[in-house]
């Protein structure tokens, strides 16, 4: 399975999607797209993970949780550097995702994109602050778009600022 180098999300009106324009190589782009139930189910997950990962068993501890989130979530937001968008050619591969398997390692979250697409597979490995930063701007998308914001938590929101993000990870 191939690995995702750059991603730029971006949302697509004519298609109600988001699209991740990825990098798996100098020269090699392929197209993800990603449906609004897909986003909101991979989010959700996402930021559960990130929540589990300061422990909240008190009110007052949750409280302390939630506003240690919300700074990091800042702190990660602000350090996203401006960089080129990647661009799509005609001969692009594009695919739909169909599914996304999660998996957690130490420190690092591994996304397998899968489609039913032939050979319709690629791996995007963030550690906790790329990841922070690729969910401010899918958050940002997501408001933009008139996307419902429920499944995201406080924290990002709280994060959430009204300056436009790069939509550009680079790994």
């Amino acid at each position: 399975m191939p690995d995702l180098q750059r991603v730029t999300t971006e949302y697509v009106k004519a298609e109600d999607r988001l699209r991740l324009t990825d990098e798996l190589a100098p020269g090699d782009i392929v197209v993800l797209w990603l449906t609004q139930r897909l986003v909101h189910r991979l989010v959700g997950h996402l930021c559960r993970s990130l929540d589990d990962q300061t422990s909240h068993k008190s009110p007052s501890r949750e409280m302390q949780a939630n506003v240690i989130q919300s700074f990091t979530q800042q702190a990660a937001r602000a350090q996203l550097p401006s960089q080129p968008a990647v661009q799509a050619s005609k001969t692009s591969q594009q695919w739909l995702v169909t599914s996304i398997d999660v998996i957690h390692t130490a420190c690092k979250i591994t996304l397998s994109f899968k489609s039913e697409k032939p050979g319709g597979q690629a791996r995007l490995t963030l550690d906790e602050q790329p990841l922070r930063q690729w969910l401010s701007i899918v958050f940002e998308l997501c408001c933009k778009v008139g996307w419902p914001v429920k499944v995201w938590p406080d924290w990002v929101r709280d994060a959430s600022q009204p300056a436009g993000l790069a939509s550009t990870l680079l790994q």
